[in-house]
Protein backbone atom coordinates (compact mmCIF):
# COMPACT_ATOMS: atom_id res chain seq x y z
CA UNK A 1 0.00 0.00 0.00
CA UNK A 2 2.86 2.28 0.44
CA UNK A 3 4.57 1.69 -2.64
CA UNK A 4 1.30 2.51 -4.14
CA UNK A 5 1.09 6.26 -2.00
CA UNK A 6 4.06 6.84 -3.21
CA UNK A 7 3.82 6.21 -6.41
CA UNK A 8 0.21 8.61 -6.72
CA UNK A 9 2.34 11.27 -5.21
CA UNK A 10 4.89 10.70 -7.37
CA UNK A 11 2.41 10.75 -10.35
CA UNK A 12 0.78 13.52 -9.55
CA UNK A 13 3.59 15.77 -8.52
CA UNK A 14 4.71 15.22 -12.58
CA UNK A 15 1.26 16.21 -13.61
CA UNK A 16 1.65 19.42 -12.22
CA UNK A 17 5.26 19.99 -13.73
CA UNK A 18 3.40 19.22 -16.79
CA UNK A 19 0.22 20.55 -16.59
CA UNK A 20 1.13 24.36 -15.26
CA UNK A 21 2.58 26.82 -17.32
CA UNK A 22 5.57 28.58 -15.48
CA UNK A 23 3.05 31.61 -15.57
CA UNK A 24 1.14 29.31 -13.33
CA UNK A 25 3.85 28.13 -11.08
CA UNK A 26 6.47 30.71 -10.47
CA UNK A 27 4.95 34.35 -11.14
CA UNK A 28 1.75 33.43 -9.12
CA UNK A 29 3.94 32.18 -6.04
CA UNK A 30 3.42 33.76 -2.54
CA UNK A 31 4.77 32.81 0.70
CA UNK A 32 3.65 34.46 3.94
CA UNK A 33 5.11 34.21 7.22
CA UNK A 34 4.06 35.34 10.50
CA UNK A 35 5.33 39.42 9.28
CA UNK A 36 6.47 38.95 6.06
CA UNK A 37 4.86 38.40 2.59
CA UNK A 38 7.17 37.37 -0.52
CA UNK A 39 5.40 37.96 -3.83
CA UNK A 40 7.03 37.24 -7.30
CA UNK A 41 9.63 40.64 -8.34
CA UNK A 42 7.51 43.26 -10.75
CA UNK A 43 8.27 46.47 -12.09
CA UNK A 44 6.05 48.24 -9.44
CA UNK A 45 8.94 47.49 -7.27
CA UNK A 46 12.00 49.23 -9.67
CA UNK A 47 12.17 52.79 -7.25
CA UNK A 48 12.58 51.02 -3.90
CA UNK A 49 14.56 48.55 -5.76
CA UNK A 50 17.04 51.08 -7.30
CA UNK A 51 17.20 53.35 -4.08
CA UNK A 52 17.25 51.02 -1.62
CA UNK A 53 19.54 48.17 -3.07
CA UNK A 54 23.35 50.85 -2.64
CA UNK A 55 26.73 50.72 -1.98
CA UNK A 56 26.67 50.05 1.75
CA UNK A 57 23.73 46.89 0.83
CA UNK A 58 26.33 45.35 -1.54
CA UNK A 59 29.13 45.34 0.58
CA UNK A 60 28.62 41.79 0.93
CA UNK A 61 26.58 40.57 -2.23
CA UNK A 62 28.38 39.99 -5.66
CA UNK A 63 26.15 42.11 -7.84
CA UNK A 64 26.95 46.07 -7.80
CA UNK A 65 24.50 49.26 -7.09
CA UNK A 66 22.25 49.73 -10.48
CA UNK A 67 24.20 53.23 -11.93
CA UNK A 68 20.73 54.13 -12.87
CA UNK A 69 17.18 52.89 -13.17
CA UNK A 70 17.11 51.21 -16.29
CA UNK A 71 19.43 48.74 -15.07
CA UNK A 72 17.05 47.77 -12.14
CA UNK A 73 14.22 47.78 -15.01
CA UNK A 74 16.38 45.00 -16.64
CA UNK A 75 17.60 43.52 -13.76
CA UNK A 76 13.64 43.01 -12.76
CA UNK A 77 12.79 41.62 -16.78
CA UNK A 78 15.43 38.98 -16.25
CA UNK A 79 14.18 38.11 -13.46
CA UNK A 80 10.99 37.84 -14.80
CA UNK A 81 12.14 35.60 -17.52
CA UNK A 82 14.16 33.46 -15.25
CA UNK A 83 10.57 32.69 -13.37
CA UNK A 84 8.86 32.44 -16.89
CA UNK A 85 11.64 29.76 -18.03
CA UNK A 86 11.14 28.18 -14.46
CA UNK A 87 14.94 28.61 -13.85
CA UNK A 88 14.85 30.93 -10.40
CA UNK A 89 12.16 32.18 -8.32
CA UNK A 90 13.16 35.88 -7.47
CA UNK A 91 10.74 37.53 -4.78
CA UNK A 92 10.32 40.87 -3.34
CA UNK A 93 10.10 40.82 0.87
CA UNK A 94 7.19 42.87 2.28
CA UNK A 95 5.76 44.01 5.16
CA UNK A 96 2.64 41.66 5.47
CA UNK A 97 0.64 44.26 7.47
CA UNK A 98 1.96 47.53 5.88
CA UNK A 99 2.92 45.85 2.50
CA UNK A 100 6.51 48.47 3.24
CA UNK A 101 9.19 46.61 0.66
CA UNK A 102 11.69 45.39 2.88
CA UNK A 103 14.22 43.69 -0.02
CA UNK A 104 14.20 40.52 -2.25
CA UNK A 105 15.22 36.94 -2.12
CA UNK A 106 14.94 34.42 -4.31
CA UNK A 107 16.31 30.49 -4.95
CA UNK A 108 18.16 30.68 -8.35
CA UNK A 109 18.44 26.97 -10.29
CA UNK A 110 15.31 25.48 -8.94
CA UNK A 111 15.51 22.44 -11.17
CA UNK A 112 19.69 21.45 -10.06
CA UNK A 113 20.33 19.17 -7.34
CA UNK A 114 21.79 22.41 -5.30
CA UNK A 115 19.78 25.37 -5.60
CA UNK A 116 21.40 28.54 -4.55
CA UNK A 117 19.42 30.97 -1.90
CA UNK A 118 19.53 34.61 -1.84
CA UNK A 119 19.02 37.46 0.47
CA UNK A 120 19.25 41.41 0.28
CA UNK A 121 17.12 43.49 3.05
CA UNK A 122 17.14 47.20 2.94
CA UNK A 123 19.09 49.33 5.93
CA UNK A 124 16.35 49.96 8.11
CA UNK A 125 15.04 46.26 7.98
CA UNK A 126 18.46 44.78 9.47
CA UNK A 127 18.25 43.59 12.61
CA UNK A 128 14.95 42.28 12.95
CA UNK A 129 14.92 38.71 12.18
CA UNK A 130 13.84 39.20 9.36
CA UNK A 131 16.53 37.36 6.90
CA UNK A 132 16.18 34.58 8.95
CA UNK A 133 12.14 34.54 8.76
CA UNK A 134 12.49 34.77 4.75
CA UNK A 135 15.04 31.83 4.32
CA UNK A 136 13.14 29.55 6.04
CA UNK A 137 10.14 30.41 4.38
CA UNK A 138 11.92 29.78 0.98
CA UNK A 139 13.17 26.83 2.34
CA UNK A 140 9.83 25.81 3.53
CA UNK A 141 8.84 26.58 -0.08
CA UNK A 142 11.70 24.26 -1.70
CA UNK A 143 10.96 21.24 0.27
CA UNK A 144 7.36 21.09 -0.93
CA UNK A 145 7.97 21.70 -4.53
CA UNK A 146 11.38 21.22 -5.58
CA UNK A 147 13.08 17.96 -6.36
CA UNK A 148 16.49 18.93 -4.46
CA UNK A 149 19.32 17.21 -2.37
CA UNK A 150 20.82 20.79 -0.50
CA UNK A 151 20.60 23.96 -0.76
CA UNK A 152 23.32 26.63 -1.35
CA UNK A 153 23.59 29.69 0.83
CA UNK A 154 27.02 31.52 0.13
CA UNK A 155 28.05 34.15 1.95
CA UNK A 156 30.74 36.59 2.93
CA UNK A 157 32.74 35.30 6.02
CA UNK A 158 32.60 38.99 7.80
CA UNK A 159 29.02 39.19 7.04
CA UNK A 160 27.94 37.99 10.91
CA UNK A 161 24.36 38.31 10.91
CA UNK A 162 23.98 36.55 7.07
CA UNK A 163 26.13 33.73 8.19
CA UNK A 164 24.43 32.92 11.13
CA UNK A 165 20.96 32.48 8.85
CA UNK A 166 21.96 28.73 7.80
CA UNK A 167 23.46 27.70 10.95
CA UNK A 168 20.10 27.97 12.88
CA UNK A 169 18.87 25.65 9.91
CA UNK A 170 21.27 22.83 9.79
CA UNK A 171 23.73 24.44 7.31
CA UNK A 172 27.16 22.83 7.30
CA UNK A 173 30.01 24.46 6.10
CA UNK A 174 31.05 23.08 1.97
CA UNK A 175 33.97 25.14 1.08
CA UNK A 176 35.32 28.24 1.68
CA UNK A 177 36.61 30.55 -1.73
CA UNK A 178 37.57 34.26 -2.78
CA UNK A 179 35.41 35.91 -5.34
CA UNK A 180 35.83 39.20 -6.74
CA UNK A 181 32.02 40.44 -6.39
CA UNK A 182 30.89 43.42 -9.79
CA UNK A 183 32.23 46.07 -7.26
CA UNK A 184 36.16 45.39 -7.34
CA UNK A 185 36.03 43.61 -3.86
CA UNK A 186 37.16 40.50 -3.01
CA UNK A 187 34.65 38.68 -0.89
CA UNK A 188 35.27 35.47 1.52
CA UNK A 189 32.77 33.20 1.02
CA UNK A 190 31.50 30.53 3.05
CA UNK A 191 29.04 28.30 1.22
CA UNK A 192 26.72 26.26 3.34
CA UNK A 193 24.67 23.33 2.16
CA UNK A 194 21.61 23.16 4.00
CA UNK A 195 20.17 19.42 3.51
CA UNK A 196 16.39 19.27 2.41
CA UNK A 197 14.06 18.06 5.35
Amino acid sequence: MSFLIKMLKYISNQLQKIMLTPNHILLNVEIVTERLLLQPISIVYEDDIFKEFNEEITTYTYPCPARDISETRSFIEDSIAGMKNEKDLHCVILDKDTQEFLGCAGIHNINGKSPELGIWLKKSAHGNGYGLETIAALKKWADNNLEYEQLIYPVDKANIPSKRIPEKLSGKIAREFEQVNLSGRVLQIIEFRIPKN
